[in-house]
């Protein structure tokens, strides 16, 4: 028992402690954060992040936010860069150095020989008066008190301070582009996340069945459409082919239940009218919406025209993996 409770205490110690240093770091955020967007708003090249040890992690992670929200990033070790992998930097990118101290033997390094090249460099970095941050265009200061180790060693606070710090250059980034969801979608295809940005009901119902019976159907026949095309329901038609209701199987059960004698009932005595419907062109999701507030499971699609082409059933969006 012992053990649990010290596990649960340093646990919440850590996410305190954490939570406590990041939300320090607005108060950090000044007008060198402003100069360091502008700088990579006006720059023709990319962002090249840089960093060791721990923060060349974070910095890997840096890299995957700026391309998934449309910042053309790429990392680069600051230890490799000094044997061969400088050539990674380009005419008019420009550097993210990521440190702690600042003050790292393989940064001295690196900084001047970026300097020489021409490229911007702005810091990510703990100590404002380090190397790096006295060389460094633009200073970003991710300052932590202490780290969540006990022993104030290992990199804990002050890596998720650097974290947070680029996550904030994103969002800006992102914000000031005016980064859309459709052009998120376009760097997230794969996968739940994608398909909730681009997968439209025409995709889900390509395959479907298309069930339908018209307003003098009888019972018997209904059922059999509903059966046979196994979406759980079927539209109702008028003459003109245009939907006025819908049968579902629990439309079907609440008439069985009422009465046995369905010989003289046809479609329109037991169909729910004025159903929900939605176009081929809206979002899956936007579907999902639409049996959520509606407490159902199908819905009728219908084309640009209104013409009635479909059923988008729950499962279809489920097997999508979506919901």
């Amino acid at each position: 028992m012992k053990n649990r409770n010290l596990i649960l205490t340093k646990a919440k110690e850590t996410i305190l402690a954490e939570s406590k240093a990041i939300a320090n770091l607005s108060n950090l955020v000044d007008d060198e954060f402003v100069n360091a967007v502008e700088c990579i708003l006006n720059a023709d090249g990319r962002v090249v992040v840089t960093g060791i040890g721990k923060s060349a992690n974070i910095a890997t992670k840096i890299v995957a936010t700026l391309n998934s929200t449309g910042t053309p990033s790429i990392f680069m070790h600051a230890a490799d860069a000094i044997h061969g992998d400088l050539g990674i930097i380009q005419d008019n990118d420009v550097v993210i150095c990521i440190s702690k101290s600042g003050n790292t033997p393989e940064i001295k390094v690196l900084v001047p020989l970026i300097k020489n090249s021409g490229n911007h460099i702005i810091a990510i970095t703990g100590n404002t008066e380090s190397y790096l941050g006295k060389n460094a265009d633009f200073t970003l200061n991710s300052y932590v008190e202490k780290e969540a180790c006990p022993n104030n060693l290992a990199p804990t606070t002050s890596t998720t301070a650097q974290l947070v710090m680029g996550d904030a250059l994103a969002i800006c980034l992102l914000e000031i582009k005016g980064f859309s969801s459709n052009d998120f979608a376009k760097y997230h295809p794969g996968g739940a996340l994608g398909k909730r940005l681009y997968l439209r009901v025409s995709d889900l119902i390509s395959k479907n069945e298309v069930p339908k019976v018209q307003l003098r159907a009888s019972v018997a026949d209904t059922i059999v459409e509903i059966s046979e095309k196994r979406l759980g329901a079927t539209a109702v038609l008028n003459d003109s082919d245009k939907i006025v209701g819908i049968v579902t199987d629990g439309d079907i059960r609440r008439m069985l239940r009422k009465s046995l004698a369905i010989d003289s009932l046809t479609a329109v005595d037991i169909m729910s009218k004025d159903p929900k419907t939605i176009t081929t062109s809206a979002m899956a999701i936007d579907a999902l919406d639409v049996m959520e507030n509606n407490n159902i499971t199908q819905v009728l699609v219908v084309d640009e025209q209104n013409t009635y082409v479909g059923v988008v059933h729950l499962h279809d969006i489920l097997k999508e993996g979506i919901f």
